[in-house]
C-alpha cells in the first residue's frame, strides 16, 4: 500500500476515534438514574427512613433502571418507611408515594410522610427474679427504667435499657442472665403501649483456678501477677479483658488468648485458660532526637525482660548529647501483688556541661515502688551520691546519703497526642551530716501538667513546678544537681537552658534554693498531624520567698505529631526586661 494511502487511512481512523471519544461523555450523562426523595420528616426519623429506602443493588445496572423492579420498589416504599418510623413511636404514620419521570430516562421516587401522634407509654412493669433479684445495682436499674408513663415509646431507649441490665448482670457474675419475658403491647387505635419486662439473673458464677499454657520460660507464680482477678471473685468478662491488656502491655508476649473453661466448671466456679506465646525477652533500641536545651542527642537502650527465667528485668541506657552525657543501669525484681509494684536498684553516671555549671556525679539508689491504683505509684528510696561540681567561681565536691519518697500519677486519653488528662509528681528527700553526708538539707519538689479540651479543636495546656529547700549550712555545699535553675524548653521559654537564678558577686548564675515556674498554652489542632500554639511562661529560681523576681516569656509554636512523639518548634520572646531577646526552641523525639 502506498504511503499516501496509509497516511489517509490513519487520518480517517484517528478522526473516527476522536468522534467516539467526544461522544463518550454524552453517552455517560445520558445514563438513566433514580433519586429517592423523602418529605415531611427531619432529624433521626428522616435518617432512618432514608436508610430503609436505599436503592437496592441491581435496581440500576449499567446506567439503566429495571422498570418492573422499580414498580415493586415503589409499592414497598410506604411499608418500609412506616416500619422505619416505628422505633421513634410513630405507628400510625400516613405515607404516600409518587414516581416521577424527570426526563432522559431518569426517575424520582417521592415519599411523603405524615408521622401523626406518637405512641405513648401507659404502663411499664419491670421486675427481677433469680438469685440476684435483691442486688442493689439491678434494683436501681429496675427502679429507674427510662421509659415511664406518658413518655413517647422509643425502641432505642428500650433496647439500651435492656442492654444495661445485661451489662450490669455480667459485671456481677450472672453469666446466664436473660429476659424470659420482654414484650411491648402496642394499641395503634389508642396510640398507647404497655411494657412488661422480667429479668432473670440466673446463678452467680465465680472465678476458679487459672491454667497457663505456653510461655515455658516464665514462672507461673510470676504470670499470676498479671491477673486482674483472684479465685473466688465474681466472674466478669471485664476482668478477663483487663488481664489480657496487662499481659500484652508487658511487651513479653506476642499473643494472649484468655477464655473461661465452662466445660470444666464445677457448679458456679469457672476455671480460666490462658494461652501465651512469648516474645523475645532481649531488646536493643537506638534512638535520637534534638532539643534546644540538650542539642542533638543519641540514645541506646538495652532491656532483658526475663533475667534467669524468673521474670526479673535488667535495663541499661546510654544517652549522649552536646551538653549531657549519661550511662545507667537498673535491676528490677517484680512484686507478686501488683504488676506496677517492684523493688529496684539503680546505678547512674552523669556529666553535665551547661552555661551555668559543670558537674560529674555517680549515684546508687535502691527503691521499693508500690501501686496506689491505676496510674499512681509511690516509691520509698535510699540514694547514695557523689558529685564534683563547678558553679560560678566555686568548685567543690559533695557526698550524700539521701532517703526519700516519690509519688506520681498520670492519666491521659492518648500518650502520643493527648487532648485530655493530667500528670503530677512529688519528690521529698532529706539528709544530715549524722548520716555521713557532707551537708544537711530537706528538699521537696513538685511538678505537673494538665490538658483541658475546648470547642473548635482547641485545648489548654498548663504546667507548673515548685521546689523548696531548707538548709542550715552554706549554700555552696549544696551540689549543682540539687540546686534549682530556670529557663529552657520545659521551663521559661525565651531564655537559655538553666540560665535563670540567683547570681554571685561576679554576675554568674549559681542557682537557688527554691523555684517557681508556671506556663499556660493554647493549642489548636490542624488536620490530623499538625497543631499550632500560643503560650506564656513565667518563673525563676530564688533563695527567699520574700524576694522573688519572675521572668516572663511568650510566643507562638508549631507542632507535628508522629507515632513516636511530637516535633515542637517554638518562637519565644522575653517580656519585661531591658533589651528583650528572641529565642527558638526545638524538640524532636522523646523528652529526656
Amino acid at each position: 500500500m502506498p504511503s499516501s494511502d496509509k497516511d489517509s487511512l490513519r487520518a480517517r481512523l484517528f478522526f473516527f476515534f476522536c468522534l467516539w471519544f467526544l461522544s463518550l461523555p454524552v453517552c455517560l450523562f445520558a445514563a438513566e438514574t433514580l433519586e429517592v426523595q423523602v418529605k415531611g420528616l427531619e432529624g433521626e426519623p428522616l435518617k432512618n427512613v432514608e436508610a430503609a429506602l436505599a436503592v437496592p443493588p441491581g435496581l440500576v445496572e449499567n446506567g439503566k433502571v429495571n422498570l418492573p423492579w422499580l414498580k415493586r420498589f415503589e409499592h414497598q416504599a410506604a411499608e418500609k418507611a412506616g416500619t422505619a418510623l416505628e422505633p421513634f413511636g410513630y405507628y400510625n404514620a400516613i405515607i404516600s408515594t409518587k414516581l416521577e419521570s424527570t426526563g432522559g430516562g431518569a426517575y424520582r421516587l417521592v415519599v411523603e410522610a405524615e408521622p401523626g401522634p406518637p405512641v405513648r407509654v401507659t404502663s411499664a412493669d419491670v421486675s427481677l427474679q433469680g438469685p440476684g433479684a435483691d442486688d442493689p445495682s439491678l434494683k436501681s436499674l429496675a427502679g429507674s427504667f427510662p421509659l415511664r408513663k406518658g413518655d413517647i415509646l422509643r425502641q432505642d431507649i428500650y433496647e439500651n435499657a435492656k442492654g444495661q441490665f445485661k451489662s450490669v448482670a455480667l459485671s456481677l457474675g450472672y453469666l446466664d442472665a436473660a429476659f424470659p419475658v420482654h414484650e411491648i403491647l402496642v394499641s395503634r387505635m389508642d396510640s398507647s403501649a404497655d411494657i412488661r419486662l422480667v429479668f432473670d439473673t440466673g446463678p452467680r458464677y465465680f472465678f476458679g483456678e487459672t491454667r497457663f499454657e505456653g510461655a515455658p520460660d516464665y514462672p507461673r507464680k510470676y504470670l499470676r501477677r498479671f491477673l486482674a482477678f483472684k479465685p473466688g471473685e465474681a466472674f466478669t468478662y471485664t476482668k478477663l479483658g483487663e488481664t489480657q491488656l496487662n499481659l500484652m502491655n508487658s511487651e513479653r508476649f506476642r499473643d494472649v488468648v484468655i477464655s473461661p473453661d465452662r466445660e470444666n466448671a464445677r457448679g458456679e466456679t469457672v476455671p480460666v485458660v490462658l494461652k501465651l506465646e512469648q516474645a523475645p525477652s532481649r531488646h536493643l533500641r537506638l534512638g535520637g532526637g534534638y532539643g534546644t536545651d540538650t542539642g542533638p542527642r543519641v540514645s541506646l537502650d538495652y532491656r532483658d525482660l526475663n533475667v534467669l527465667n524468673r521474670g526479673r528485668e535488667l535495663k541499661g541506657s546510654l544517652n549522649v548529647s552536646t551538653r549531657i552525657q549519661a550511662v545507667g543501669g537498673a535491676y528490677i525484681v517484680p512484686s507478686e501483688g501488683s504488676i506496677d509494684s517492684f523493688n529496684e536498684i539503680q546505678l547512674n553516671l552523669k556529666k553535665e556541661d551547661v552555661t551555668t555549671y559543670k558537674n560529674k556525679l555517680i549515684s546508687l539508689e535502691g527503691n521499693r515502688t508500690r501501686s496506689f491504683g491505676k496510674g499512681r505509684l509511690g516509691s520509698a528510696y535510699l540514694k547514695l551520691q557523689k558529685e564534683d561540681y563547678t558553679v560560678g567561681n566555686d568548685r567543690s565536691r559533695a557526698r550524700l546519703i539521701m532517703p526519700g519518697f516519690r509519688f506520681s500519677a498520670r492519666k491521659y486519653d492518648d500518650l502520643v497526642r493527648p487532648t485530655r488528662g493530667y500528670r503530677y509528681a512529688v519528690d521529698l528527700k532529706a539528709t544530715h551530716k549524722l548520716l555521713g553526708s557532707s551537708t544537711s538539707f530537706v528538699q521537696i519538689e513538685a511538678d505537673g501538667d494538665f490538658i483541658i479540651p475546648l470547642p473548635w479543636r482547641l485545648s489548654v495546656l498548663s504546667r507548673g513546678k515548685v521546689g523548696f529547700t531548707e538548709q542550715q549550712e552554706s549554700f555552696e555545699e549544696l551540689p549543682a544537681s540539687l540546686r534549682f535553675f530556670a529557663g529552657g524548653d520545659r521551663s521559661v521559654r525565651g531564655y537559655a537552658y538553666q540560665s535563670l537564678g540567683p547570681k554571685d558577686s561576679s554576675g554568674n548564675v549559681i542557682g537557688g534554693k527554691n523555684i517557681l515556674v508556671a506556663s499556660v498554652e493554647l493549642d489548636r489542632a490542624i488536620l490530623s498531624s499538625w497543631g499550632a500554639a500560643v503560650f506564656f511562661d513565667i518563673g525563676n529560681a530564688f533563695d527567699s520567698f520574700t524576694d522573688i523576681t519572675l521572668f516572663k516569656g511568650a510566643g507562638v509554636g508549631a507542632r507535628y505529631y508522629t507515632k513516636i512523639g511530637a516535633i515542637r518548634l517554638d518562637f519565644a520572646r522575653q517580656i519585661g526586661v531591658p533589651n528583650p531577646g528572641f529565642r527558638i526552641h526545638v524538640t524532636v523525639g522523646f523528652e529526656q
